[in-house]
């Protein structure tokens, strides 16, 4: 790669526009750098929130019985953990990279619009803040489930109201975010970048971001007009006017499925560029890549009612979204037969970015097939609102967006903080997170068989021994993130550690690993050439 740059054509900028101190820092910050960490701890502080309200299902959990909140909290604690893990820890988190990373890797001096950038990351806050602190509003905070289903939403309290604006506000702040990553993309890549010579993970947030400018208005639709039946006397969705609670149901999974790939296909690009970077090969079928991850979109919007086996459709519909969700495996296939085929032969080496690579690829692949078992509608409606499908998302949601997240950290942050992580604490933390995570999710597979409902507080003797497995799992899974941040985030932030080379892994190849480490407050201020020797991926 180094030949690939003609090195005098990039400078880093020492002699001025030197970062600002001090909290203006952060509160004027419009460089993608202090965005993009600001995103992150924003989402990890989430994260933590998020589990916390899981730490206190699995205790109810524990046994059989009521041991420590009644049902209403209960469902409370469920839908509030979906809503947080998903809005405030996962897609944030996402964006964080993509702030860091999208500008590095493509040659850009900063996103292209880097006061919306700002604005679109201090959104977060207050509905963050709106969200976390619905508890503690009269009649506590919304408990219909994270999908918010009419017409329990019609009958909650006012934490309903507070739910759909925060809701409101993380979808604008969505959108803003993704208009900025594809302008970014589209018009400020380096001379001599074109689109097939970007790097993966470039090439996945370029898609992801148009899928959510598609679809978080769809659920701004669908929440609004539940917002109109709740104070405004429409009946979109009240039965008793003449509405359909159904007609809900489809215009949330079309935001919904979609959604499910915004929060994977930013993963897939990280892998995309870990896998390379530890086989030191190329990696297999670029163009393949690209095209299949496209198909993954495309295909996205097609699939939503395999999530409404139950709802009394038609058996043709039944068929037309089993057949479709069925395909889909196809393209996401494609992926995984790719990374292995990147792997094979190659000169591997297993340091902590690789064990979270290699981890994500064998637990998303499990979660990718308990997906295609209930896309077939005879057992899915066996095995609805069970603890299979429990077990089936937090397969493809924790093992895959997680831990693609977590295997990011540990490659990119040598390059954010110029120190090392502790390779010992991170093996630690990989190990212990992977046996915890299953130890906490694969009993429940066994459980939804079985015919355990989700979202109960209590049930019969017969699932108490699979449940006691998960929760001691689950509690041990939430202990790995806390040793996470204090032993190697906290270490890493304090610049505690080995000083980090520009490239500290040998087989890393692309634009970020070309300035040194730390990253320069200003990167790229003159763009970077790739000369005649760059006419190969980047990828």
């Amino acid at each position: 790669m180094s030949a690939v740059l003609d090195h005098h054509d990039h400078a880093h900028d020492d002699h001025h526009g030197h970062a600002p101190t001090g909290w203006r820092r952060w509160v004027y910050a419009t460089n993608h750098k202090d965005i993009g960490t600001m995103y992150l701890l924003f989402s990890f502080a989430m994260l933590l929130v998020g589990g916390a309200l899981a730490m206190l299902i699995r205790a109810e959990l524990f046994q059989p019985g009521l041991q420590f909140v009644n049902p209403e909290l209960f469902n409370q604690l469920t839908t509030m953990h979906g809503l947080i893990m998903v809005f405030g820890a996962i897609m944030p988190g996402f964006v964080g990279f993509a702030n860091w990373m999208v500008p590095l890797q493509i040659g850009a001096a900063d996103m292209a619009f880097a006061r919306m950038n700002n604005f679109s990351f201090w959104l977060l806050i207050p509905a963050g803040l709106m969200l976390a602190g619905s508890f503690f509003m009269p009649g506590g905070a919304p408990a219909a489930g994270w999908t918010l289903y009419a017409p329990l939403t019609l009958q909650m309290g006012p934490s309903m109201d507070a739910g759909i604006f925060a809701l409101h506000i993380l979808g604008a702040s969505s959108i803003m975010g993704s208009i900025n990553i594809i302008v970014t993309i589209l018009n400020m890549r380096a001379p001599g970048m074109t689109l097939m010579k970007m790097p993966m993970f470039a090439w996945t947030w370029l898609i992801t971001a148009y899928l959510l400018i598609a679809v978080m208005p769809v659920l701004a639709g669908a929440i609004t007009m539940t917002l109109t039946d709740r104070h405004f006397g429409t009946s979109f969705f009240n039965p008793a006017g003449g509405g359909d609670p159904v007609m809900y149901q489809h215009i949330f999974w079309f935001f919904g499925h979609p959604e499910v790939y915004i929060m994977i296909l930013p993963a897939f690009g990280i892998v995309s560029q870990i896998v390379p970077a530890f086989s030191r090969k190329k990696l297999f079928g670029y163009a393949s890549m690209v095209y299949a991850t496209s198909s993954i979109a495309i295909l996205s919007f097609i699939v939503w009612a395999h999530h409404m086996f139950t709802t009394g459709m038609p058996v043709t519909g039944q068929l037309f979204f089993m057949y479709a969700t069925m395909l889909i495996a196809v393209p996401t296939a494609v992926k995984v037969f790719n990374w292995i085929a990147t792997m094979w032969q190659g000169s591997m080496t297993f340091e902590t970015p690789m064990l979270f690579a290699v981890g994500f690829i064998f637990v998303f692949t499990m979660g990718g097939f308990t997906g295609l078992i209930l896309a077939m509608a005879p057992i899915d409606i066996q095995l609805q609102d069970t603890y299979y499908v429990v077990a089936h998302f937090h397969y493809v949601l924790v093992a895959g967006s997680l831990y693609a997240m977590f295997a990011g950290y540990y490659y990119w942050v040598p390059k954010w903080t110029g120190v090392m992580y502790n390779e010992t604490r991170g093996k630690i933390h990989f190990w212990w997170s992977l046996i915890a995570f299953n130890v906490t999710f694969f009993p429940m597979h066994f459980l939804g068989l079985a015919g355990m409902p989700r979202r109960y507080a209590d049930y019969p003797m017969q699932f108490a021994d699979f449940n006691v497995v998960a929760s001691l799992g689950g509690f041990a899974f939430g202990l790995a993130q806390v040793y996470f941040f204090f032993f190697i985030v906290l270490p890493t932030m304090m610049g505690k550690g080995e000083k980090a080379p520009q490239n500290p892994w040998e087989g890393a190849e692309g634009l970020e690993w070309e300035i040194p480490s730390p990253a320069p407050f200003h990167t790229f201020e003159t763009p970077p050439r790739l000369n005649a020797a760059a006419n190969k991926v980047l990828g």
